[in-house]
């Protein structure tokens, strides 16, 4: 059995109280029809908390989710998902990629050869290492960042029911974030003891603080969780209700291709957006087997928004210049919209069909860069979903990344919202002209280029170049942040 969270008992929704009421049961009766709980009545504060877990009781299903409204899914066989008319109510959800970092100082670093590397993380995992040591890692990074600026998010991905299982559903509850589990009865009871346990990843920093990561998923030849084969009911409905769905290359070492294109694929079907970020793990998929190269095919010609650095970019389409490659993604893609660079210190750019976003990085102490690509992306879906303006998007996006690499490590430790308050309102802006007069003036381009305040000063094509003041980007970012809004649905 799975760890469970008791789920909300839903009134009659004809019924008003002069409260909201929003009291605990274990045991819900099931409603032929679709019941909601005003959660809109509570304050923010409450609303954040409301969210639970997905989880079954005497067979009804329940997703709550934050600053909208519960949904119930009655266990009729015979559902249909193509008579369900909710609204997205869930901002983003992440798939796969759920793990425990245990974050430890070493000597040195693990070796490369295969075999010493395992030696060494057996030796690691012999005993449980302090708790302090524990921080929920993967795509929790990215849900933190996601739910600490005001969105509502979901994770969809497998735990297994021991103590680190539990830590990480704890930690998802504690930051309001709900969770949907991949795995069904049949899978867990088809598999090994072994192979259901929640994934570690040892996160080994040595005395120059360079950084090694190994889990059990590397000395394997198949994804961890290899046992899942299809997405459940509860999995289709998450993807279903969720305006942005998240995917990143290191989904790969613990799900299928396979089922990481039914992902995929249903999420095209109910008009959900997918954001694919490769990571380095692009670079191995494309010349990895057939299933992953086509895997890999389809999410760079099916998402919505790309996410890479520079290097990702260029060992994907062979081209040095980030621009190029940006461009080069978006006549491959079908439903792409939008490509954004990553360029490390610089900044970052966002390239459209017609449109080129540019904004320099915050100058920031870096403590830790563990976690700033994850929150990057947070901030990103941020703007998409609140249909913000290319260059506003990018500059949220670099301070919610500037705020994390302030800190030592990912999970709990990401971008807070005060922290990212703090940066927009210091305007302390890389100003690194040469550098991004470098990247604009390689080639003619024919887009609108938009760039964040004086960074651009002296570049040619004056024509198609717009300045922005920092101020009035900031001026724009700092209320939605002082007062979060509820974001307009996304257009399929």
């Amino acid at each position: 059995m799975h760890l469970t969270h008791k789920a909300l008992n839903f009134p009659n929704p004809n019924y008003h109280s002069h409260g909201p009421s929003h009291s605990f049961n274990s045991n819900p009766t099931p409603n032929p029809g679709l019941l909601t709980l005003p959660l809109n009545l509570l304050s923010p504060a409450k609303r954040r908390r409301s969210v639970l877990f997905a989880t079954k009781n005497r067979g009804a299903v329940q997703i709550a989710v934050a600053n909208n409204h519960p949904i119930v899914v009655p266990p009729s066989p015979s559902y249909d998902y193509r008579t369900f008319r909710s609204a997205k109510n869930v901002d983003v959800s992440t798939l796969g990629n759920l793990c425990v970092d245990i974050v430890l100082n070493v000597p040195q670093l693990p070796p490369p050869s295969f075999h010493e590397r395992k030696a060494f993380m057996d030796r690691l995992a012999s005993s449980p290492p302090n708790k302090k040591y524990w921080e929920a890692g993967g795509n929790c990074n990215m849900a933190i960042a996601a739910a600490r600026l005001g969105l509502s998010c979901v994770s969809i991905g497998h735990v297994g029911n021991e103590i680190y299982g539990k830590f990480l559903l704890d930690v998802l509850h504690d930051e309001g974030i709900g969770m949907v589990e991949m795995s069904n009865s049949t899978d867990v009871v088809n598999s090994s003891s072994a192979s259901i346990e929640t994934l570690l990843c040892w996160v080994l920093v040595d005395p120059l603080q360079r950084h090694g990561f190994c889990s059990r998923a590397d000395f394997s030849k198949e994804p961890a969780f290899h046992w899942m084969s299809t997405l459940s009911r509860e999995v289709k409905l998450a993807i279903r209700n969720s305006k942005v769905l998240f995917c990143n290359g290191y989904g790969f070492d613990e799900l299928s291709p396979s089922l990481l294109l039914s992902a995929v694929d249903y999420a095209v079907d109910v008009g959900t957006s997918i954001f694919f970020d490769p990571g380095p793990r692009g670079k191995s998929l494309s010349t990895g087997t057939s299933e992953e190269q086509r895997a890999l095919d389809q999410f760079l010609r099916m998402s919505d928004v790309l996410l890479l650095t520079s290097d990702e970019a260029e060992s994907l389409t062979g081209l040095g210049d980030p621009i190029l490659a940006g461009q080069e993604f978006l006549k491959r893609g079908i439903r792409t919209k939008w490509v954004i660079i990553k360029m490390g210190s610089h900044g970052s750019i966002l390239i459209t069909a017609s449109n080129i976003a540019c904004a320099p990085a915050f100058k920031v102490d870096v403590i830790d860069t563990v976690g700033c690509g994850d929150s990057f992306v947070a901030a990103v879906a941020y703007g998409y979903i609140h249909n913000m303006p290319l260059v506003n998007t990018l500059t949220i996006a670099n301070a919610v990344g500037a705020a994390t690499a302030m800190g030592c490590g990912a999970g709990r430790n990401v971008a807070k919202l005060e922290n990212v308050k703090d940066l927009l309102k210091s305007s302390n802006i890389s100003k690194d002209t040469k550098f991004w007069t470098n990247v604009l003036g390689k080639n003619a381009i024919a887009q609108e280029i938009t760039c964040l305040s004086h960074m651009m000063n002296g570049i040619g094509n004056p024509d198609n170049l717009n300045h922005v003041p920092y101020d009035k980007v900031a001026s724009e970012l700092l209320p939605k942040l002082e007062h979060p809004q509820i974001p307009d649905n996304v257009t399929a």
